[in-house]
C-alpha cells in the first residue's frame, strides 16, 4: 500500500504592490484571484481524508492551506521555504530580463544562484532533507504540502532522479497540485501541475517567471 502526498503550490499573490514597488516576498498575501484558487483547491480536496498539512510558514502558504484544508492546523517546516533571492545589481535591462525569466530554465547548475541569492544546490539539499524526513515518518497516509514553485521543482527533481538535481522546467501554476505516491519501492509521480482553476492551462502560455518579469518591468523602468 502506498501513501500519498498532494504537493501544492500556494495560490496567486502580487509581488509588486499597487504603488508599483516590489513587495517583500516574505510578506505577500493572496490576491482575490488567489483566494478563489484556494477555494477551488478546497473543493477538489473535499472528499480527501488528510492526515497532515505542511507549509513553509510563509504567509502565502499558510493562507492557502487554511482555505484549501479548513479544520487542519498547518505545520511549519522552515526547510521548505522558497529559494531566497538576492540582488541583481546594476545590470542591463536585457540581462535582468534573462536572469528573471530564465531563472528556472532547464537543468539548472547547482552552483547557480537565484537572482544573486541562495544557490540551487542549497535549495535542493534542504528540500531533500525534508523529503527524507517525511518519508521516514510512518504516522501518515495522506499529506497535503502547500509550498512554493521553486521548492516544488526541487522536490520533484529529487524524487524522480534520486540525485541532487534541479530540473527547473516543471512549470508550477499558482494553486496547482502535484500528486506523488510513496511505497516500499520509492516514489511515483502521478501528476504534475494540475490546476483546478484552469485544467487545460488555457489562460496563458507564459511561465510564472515571465509573468513576474511583466509585473516588475514598470517599476524598473520608473526607477
Amino acid at each position: 500500500m502506498r501513501r500519498r502526498l498532494y504537493l501544492m503550490r500556494h495560490a496567486a499573490v502580487a509581488y509588486v504592490g499597487p504603488d508599483g514597488r516590489p513587495v517583500d516576498p516574505d510578506d505577500v498575501a493572496l490576491t482575490p484571484a488567489g483566494v478563489e484558487q484556494a477555494q477551488r483547491a478546497a473543493a477538489v480536496l473535499g472528499e480527501v481524508r488528510i492526515d497532515r498539512v505542511i507549509t513553509s510558514g510563509l504567509r502565502r502558504t499558510l493562507e492557502t492551506a487554511r482555505i484549501a484544508a479548513p479544520g487542519h492546523k498547518p505545520e511549519v517546516w522552515p526547510e521548505v521555504r522558497e529559494v531566497r533571492p538576492g540582488h541583481m545589481g546594476q545590470v542591463s535591462a536585457a540581462e535582468a530580463k534573462r536572469l528573471v525569466t530564465r531563472a528556472f530554465a532547464g537543468d539548472v547548475p547547482l552552483e547557480a544562484t537565484f537572482l544573486g541569492g541562495e544557490s540551487f544546490g542549497s535549495l535542493v539539499d534542504r528540500v531533500a532533507s525534508a523529503v527524507e524526513r517525511l518519508a521516514a515518518d510512518p504516522a501518515w497516509d495522506t499529506v497535503l504540502a502547500v509550498l512554493h514553485g521553486g521548492v516544488n521543482r526541487a522536490l520533484l527533481s529529487y524524487v524522480l532522479t534520486g540525485e541532487r538535481r534541479f530540473l527547473g522546467s516543471f512549470e508550477q501554476a499558482p494553486g496547482c497540485f502535484n500528486v506523488l505516491d510513496l511505497g516500499d519501492d520509492g516514489w511515483i509521480v502521478r501528476a504534475v501541475n494540475v490546476n483546478p482553476s484552469d485544467l487545460l492551462h488555457l489562460r496563458t502560455r507564459a511561465t510564472t517567471m515571465e509573468e513576474l518579469w511583466a509585473e516588475y518591468v514598470p517599476y524598473r523602468q520608473g526607477r
